[in-house]
């Protein structure tokens, strides 16, 4: 009986020893459970969107794209310099074909030549301008003309003229703004009637600067020589 009562006083002390056991024995908590997400690779977390940027950033293709090429900008270059260059030549043009101002006898010979090649052509346009409001002269027959009678018969004449051309041209200054020109000039072609010519005539014409112009404000022509 005493023996029986040993044995069942041992189990219950190692029983009661178990629980206590249990009790101080902490178990894990869920905080300390590590967590399959963190196990989880970095490969295998990588989002989508961050694979493509990633791509992107490595790609050939995308660094060509950020970086210009050494060609294009050279191109680029090139053209700017060309643009430039062009710019610069437009502008110096109209100086280089201008020149110098011309000197008041270099500006009356070239009105005179003129003149001579408008009758070639019956232009009474071109030398309008350079005959003055005031305009008195003598024709080659003798005729008094105003600035209107000279352009009409600039402009009307019969005769077809193959070349007109001035020969000598003698310009004296009288002041500065005064110049008298003795001419010479020959014309060749047909009259009204259809029969030839070649005539010399001489000529005498007074220049007169009027606002920076010069315009003829007097002329008389006489035959040389006519055939």
């Amino acid at each position: 009986m005493k023996l029986l009562t040993s044995f069942l006083a041992v189990t219950a002390l190692s029983l009661a020893a178990s629980a206590f056991a249990q009790d101080e024995s902490p178990s894990p908590t869920a905080e300390e459970t590590p967590s399959t997400t963190v196990e989880t690779t970095p490969q295998a977390t990588t989002s989508h969107s961050a694979a493509e940027e990633k791509s992107a950033a490595t790609s050939p293709t995308a660094a060509k794209k950020e970086q210009p090429s050494a060609t294009g900008t050279a191109g680029a270059k090139k053209a700017d310099t060309t643009a430039a260059t062009e710019s610069k030549k437009a502008a110096a043009e109209p100086a280089a074909k201008t020149g110098k101002k011309m000197s008041p006898e270099a500006t009356i010979k070239d009105n005179e030549n003129r003149w001579v090649a408008a009758y070639l052509k019956h232009d009474a346009a071109t030398v309008e301008p350079m005959v003055a409001a005031d305009f008195i002269g003598v024709n080659a027959k003798g005729k008094v003309q105003n600035r209107r009678g000279l352009l009409a018969e600039v402009k009307s004449t019969k005769e077809t003229y193959t070349s007109e051309k001035n020969e000598k041209l003698d310009v004296r200054m009288y002041g500065t703004n005064v110049a008298v020109v003795v001419g010479t000039a020959r014309e060749k072609g047909t009259d009204k009637d259809g029969k030839t010519f070649d005539r010399t005539y001489r000529y005498t014409d007074t220049w007169m600067e009027r606002g920076g112009d010069w315009q003829c404000i007097a002329s008389q022509v006489a035959i040389v020589s006519g055939k």
